[in-house]
């Protein structure tokens, strides 16, 4: 710029143009400042958390591996052995395990992550829950299989029914829950003294329930029916014994429908167990022959055919050896005998009867012995004039 005296002289910006210059070095300095600090702010906010959740995928992952390799193995083993208890456990542990890979994911990464402390022991409690619930039902299921495959394998003097399989379940939860009750802390006591003070309530409004209960102990404990029993009510209904559970008792009539009976009818009940002492039975077969019949060649020919029937007839017993009794003797029109033989149980009785009796027909048209029809003599007197 040349000035009014001629001479010469250097002049800067403008002074709005050095603000803005200024402020726009301002601004780039802040916002690389802010994004610094945010990243380490990310940083140290998503690290630990990231850790966690890599223990956790890592250790799940090799656990549920293991898992894999282990239950092939057991599978392996159960397909080759004989008897089923390994097979028990394999549907025993299935599902649990599941459970258990995840919680010992979830507690290796606990470890690792900056939870709070409140944080931690509500994960913790739950972990605990899980756990012991998980364990529980895995005994419960393992107990109840093996159980009852103990007790019809060696015919013990507590037979596999629903309820002493109900009982033994019951009682595994019950302890269960004191387990996770206590190790959440709760006192148990007051709760004692609360189901102490309403099981009264509670035994006045399931009377009948209660009654059944009880009444299927006692069948389970007296055992006057087993389950496999063939027994018949004074009611009439006869059948196999398929259960006895904590209300009911089911039995499987011979047109295979299931009568359902409370348990305190039963026990209310006269009834007949033909499986005691034991299931063989004694079968009489009455047979009527003429009065022309010699009484002795009838009972030779009618022990013969049983005897000869023995080995044939599926159900008919050698011992004690079939016999024949001139009982119940003289009839209205005939003479009346009884083949008495030995069954293997109630309905073998009912095929034995039906091939002995067909036997026994055709023999005797062989020697000539006469099967009588019902008849009567009627004398006519005349009356005097």
């Amino acid at each position: 710029m040349v000035g009014s005296g001629g001479g010469s002289s250097r002049t800067g910006p403008p002074p709005a143009m050095i603000d803005r210059r200024v402020t726009e070095l301002y601004r780039a300095a802040f916002s690389r400042l802010s994004k610094e600090n945010s990243l380490k702010i990310l940083s140290f906010q998503l690290g630990p958390h990231l850790t966690a959740v890599a223990i956790f995928l890592i250790v799940t992952v090799l656990v549920f591996s293991l898992r894999h390799f282990a239950f092939r193995a057991l599978h392996k083993w159960s397909s080759a052995s004989a008897t089923p208890v390994d097979d028990m456990v394999f549907r025993a542990l299935r599902v649990p395990s599941l459970v258990w890979c995840i919680l010992i994911g979830i507690y290796s990464a606990l470890a690792s992550a900056q939870l709070p402390s409140e944080a931690r022991l509500v994960i913790l409690s739950v972990v605990n829950v899980l756990l012991v619930l998980s364990v529980t039902a895995a005994v419960a299921s393992l107990s109840r299989a093996t159980l009852g495959y103990s007790l019809r394998k060696n015919n013990l003097a507590i037979h596999a029914t629903g309820l002493s399989l109900t009982v033994v379940t019951v009682v595994i939860w019950t302890v269960g829950s004191l387990v996770l009750l206590s190790g959440l802390g709760v006192s148990i006591t007051p709760i004692l003294t609360a189901l102490g003070v309403g099981g009264l309530a509670v035994a006045l409004a399931l009377q009948d329930t209660l009654s059944n209960f009880f009444a299927g102990l006692h069948l389970l404990m007296d055992e006057p029916i087993r389950v496999g029993d063939f027994v018949k009510l004074e009611s009439g209904q006869e059948g196999y014994v398929e259960d006895i559970g904590w209300r009911t008792t089911r039995i499987r009539m011979l047109p295979n429908n299931i009568v359902i009976i409370p348990n305190n009818k039963i026990t209310q009940s006269v009834l007949t167990n033909y499986y005691l002492p034991d299931p063989r039975m004694a079968l009489l077969i009455p047979i009527s022959v003429s009065y022309e019949a010699d009484p002795d060649h009838v009972e030779r020919v009618l022990a013969e055919e049983a005897i000869k029937a023995i080995g044939q007839l599926p159900g008919l017993l050698a011992e004690p050896a079939p016999f024949v009794r001139f009982i119940p003797g003289f009839g209205t029109s005939s003479l009346d005998f009884t083949l008495i033989c030995q069954v293997r149980e109630f309905t073998d009785q009912f095929l034995v009867q039906h091939e002995l009796r067909k036997h026994i027909f055709r023999r005797f048209k062989a020697e000539h012995i006469e099967i009588p029809y019902p008849q009567h003599t009627v004398h006519l007197r005349k009356d005097p004039e």
